[in-house]
């Protein structure tokens, strides 16, 4: 005898949703994929106490007419909304429905069991990496000016890989990317060192590229316990180039997002980010441009005008400064005969003068001059030779010299004897 899904599917329902022993119970459970749409959606995990792995998991599921009072309820006890990575104690009613399969209906939940193991864990990481100084490192770095050259760690044909590339290289505004896979495992025990392995091969060519992107498209919260890893965040806080962090959806947060450069909250988001980025700095350059154009055009537009007045007024301009020139010397050399005038009238005065005064100096001279000529003369006349001569005196001179002394002259010279009047030549007998 056969019968068909659904006659199977109602006989499952009706022993579930008749069974007392499954209405109205207390469960222990962590939280994992928790949003909201009216009613709010989760996972029910149950992890293995030693190795973290799940070994139990169930869908939940609070509808609206109850979800306002429990989640008023459940922030006021702990200070939080109901979230992902939450260890939860729920009130529930199994229900399964033929098309939808098994799920609970949470109508209560204990305020009092809060914190999920994996929530304890990331505050654990994240107090480590506070006390090793190198929780903000990654987040302190300085972006570069231009951010293309993008090194991505994710799986190999994951969607959200092809996401990312093609957001990445379809943009509208046609920027140029340059992007390389650096293939790693995304999920389960090997993930962490599998992405640290990446990321050291990244180092080792720090300066090809601007910044890391690691991506990972979404699952459930508890798929994405890989990376609540102390060793894999060290390494990204550390690491020398900014990090993006593109993991899962929005409301999926992994220790990493605290420790990265920058957070997004998908890999089509990471796209979006570079390209925006990329976008502002263009834009920028582009106002830059515009201005220096609409500087240049104004420059331009003035420079011309200024040439069309000096293409007007240079034809005129040699006449006009020629005329200004004859007039400024006019003026010039009227006022240098003025000013001649009042110098040289006062010196012609004074060399008048002057003149006057050296005349009657010079005739004063030349008469005291004369004066004295005269007096010199009559004294050259009594004291002359031919005054002596005339007194009767006579002079005697041998071979032209005049003889003072008669042992000058020896026997038989000749001597020459003048007179006042004529001249004797005498032959000398005897001295």
């Amino acid at each position: 005898m056969t019968i068909t899904l659904k006659q199977f599917t109602d006989r499952i329902a009706s022993i579930i949703n008749t069974d007392a022993s499954l209405h109205g119970v207390w469960i222990t459970a962590e939280t994992s994929d928790v949003h909201r749409s009216g009613h709010c959606y989760m996972e029910l995990v149950q992890k293995h106490p030693s190795t973290g792995e799940v070994i139990a998991r169930l869908r939940g599921t609070i509808w609206r007419n109850a979800l306002a009072r429990i989640d008023a309820e459940f922030e006021a006890a702990t200070g939080q909304r109901l979230a992902s990575g939450m260890k939860v104690m729920v009130y529930a009613s199994a229900s399964f429905h033929p098309a939808y399969g098994l799920s609970v209906n949470i109508t209560d939940i204990d305020p009092i069991y809060t914190l999920g193991d994996l929530m304890k864990l990331r505050l654990e990481i994240l107090a480590r990496l506070k006390t090793d100084g190198i929780l903000n490192l990654n987040r302190e770095l300085e972006w570069p000016p231009i951010v293309q050259r993008i090194a991505i760690i994710s799986a190999p044909g994951a969607a959200g890989y092809g996401d990312f590339i093609h957001q990445l290289f379809t943009t509208p505004s046609r920027l140029r990317f340059y992007a390389r896979l650096f293939p790693a495992v995304m999920q389960g025990a090997s993930a962490p060192q599998s992405i640290i392995s990446a990321l050291e091969e990244i180092a080792l060519e720090e300066n090809e590229w601007d910044c890391v992107v690691i991506i990972r498209g979404g699952g459930a919260t508890s798929d994405l316990a890989a990376f609540e890893n102390y060793e894999l965040a060290a390494n990204i806080a550390q690491f020398p180039l900014p990090v993006i962090i593109g993991i899962g959806h929005e409301r999926d947060i992994t220790v990493l997002d605290y420790v990265a450069a920058m957070r997004v909250k998908t890999p089509t988001a990471a796209a979006e980010w570079l390209i925006n980025r990329s976008s502002e700095l263009l834009s920028r350059v582009n106002d830059i441009a515009s201005a220096i154009h609409r500087t240049a055009t104004s420059l331009l537009a003035g420079t011309r005008e200024q040439l069309a007045r000096h293409s007007a007024t240079l034809p005129y301009l040699p006449f006009s400064v020629l005329e200004r020139m004859s007039k400024r010397l006019d003026r010039s050399l009227m006022g240098l005969n003025d000013i001649a005038n009042r110098r040289i009238s006062p010196a012609r005065e004074q060399l008048s003068l002057i003149a006057s005064r050296i005349a009657d100096a010079s005739h004063t001279a030349l008469e005291r001059k004369r004066s004295r000529l005269d007096t010199i003369s009559q004294l050259l006349e009594v004291l002359s030779p031919v005054a002596t001569l005339r007194r009767g005196y006579s002079i005697t001179r041998i071979d032209g010299r005049a003889i003072t002394s008669a042992s000058a002259v020896p026997p038989g010279s000749v001597i020459t004897t003048t007179l006042a009047s004529g001249t004797l030549i005498s032959k000398v007998e005897e001295s």
